[in-house]
């Protein structure tokens, strides 16, 4: 979603080194800062990167990559995504590259092995890149630290053992509003937009109006997102209805009449867009209804 697409980047822009020293495993080493790296304009066949943060690490330039995923990506699927990626920055720069995916949404990211590999003997590919499903990282640690960069993201985290997710949420807003930032209220605007991927809206809203001085501010800032994002919203939805008419009106054209109707109810639990383009692919292709099963099998 574009609104999360434009949140992640922005924090990841404003505070880059927070993203490196928490996320890659440099602990020890001499590492400083040197530049945000803005990658060439992507083109229609072209994914473009993230983040990419050039650092010099024990006196050696790398680039260090971050990918942005709030759901699975099928298409192409994120290993993919991940090698063509890594290997254009390698292409671009001549510099080690040290590339990771965070997955916001707590559901995804869980069949991503971190690899992409092909398997012919004589032409084996195998390019490696870090997974992290904030799900899995333990968010009191960041709590404790306080690295700016990751506050908004700790609502997202996981929490610890016997804290609720109502205390949880109310404990990631205090310590937010407790550091000391230019713009407040759009600091925790952010929280509270990335914390809708898990609670719902209402209550973000009432814990930040009773945790924080400056509740007229942040109210009206996050509203203001949650107007935006609900207009993205209504546009992903539409998207996914027309979608979803275009394959069954495929699989009743192509299959016998009833294949629509036998598969509508398994298409109708498919919230993400990029697969029901894949599955709509699928239909076009397919020569008889088992053809159509296996591909909405695949990578169930």
């Amino acid at each position: 979603m574009a609104i999360f697409d434009t949140l992640t980047k922005t924090q990841a822009q404003t505070h880059p080194m927070d993203f490196v020293n928490y996320c890659l495993n440099f602990e020890g080493d001499d590492v400083t800062f040197v530049d945000l790296i803005v990658p060439e304009q992507p083109t229609v066949e072209m994914h473009q990167a993230d983040i990419v943060i050039k650092v010099e690490r024990n006196g050696e330039e790398v680039l260090v990559h971050f990918e942005f995923q709030t759901t699975d990506s099928y298409d192409p699927e994120m290993s993919l995504r991940m090698a063509g990626y890594i290997i254009r920055l390698v292409e671009r720069y001549r510099l080690p590259v040290y590339s990771s995916v965070i997955y916001l949404r707590p559901d995804a990211g869980r069949r991503d092995r971190g690899v992409y590999a092909q398997n012919i003997a004589g032409h084996q590919i195998f390019i490696e890149y870090k997974v992290f499903r904030l799900i899995e990282m333990e968010g009191q640690q960041i709590l404790d630290a306080k690295p700016t960069g990751l506050l908004p993201f700790t609502p997202l985290m996981k929490r610890p053992v016997g804290v609720d997710a109502e205390q949880w949420l109310r404990r990631c807003i205090q310590t937010a509003d407790s550091v000391d930032v230019p713009n407040k209220p759009a600091y925790l605007g952010t929280l509270a937009v990335l914390g809708n991927l898990v609670y719902e809206s209402e209550a973000i809203s009432r814990i930040i109006s009773e945790e924080t001085m400056q509740q007229r501010n942040i109210i009206e800032y996050w509203t203001e997102k949650a107007t935006a994002e609900a207009h993205q919203q209504g546009l992903e939805q539409g998207m996914r209805e027309r979608a979803l008419e275009d394959i069954l009106e495929a699989l009743e054209l192509r299959l016998q009449p009833d294949a629509a109707s036998t598969f509508k109810p398994i298409l109708e639990t498919i919230e993400d867009s990029q697969r029901l383009k894949q599955l709509f692919r699928a239909a076009l292709l397919a020569e008889s209804t088992e053809d159509f099963s296996e591909a909405l099998a695949a990578d169930r």
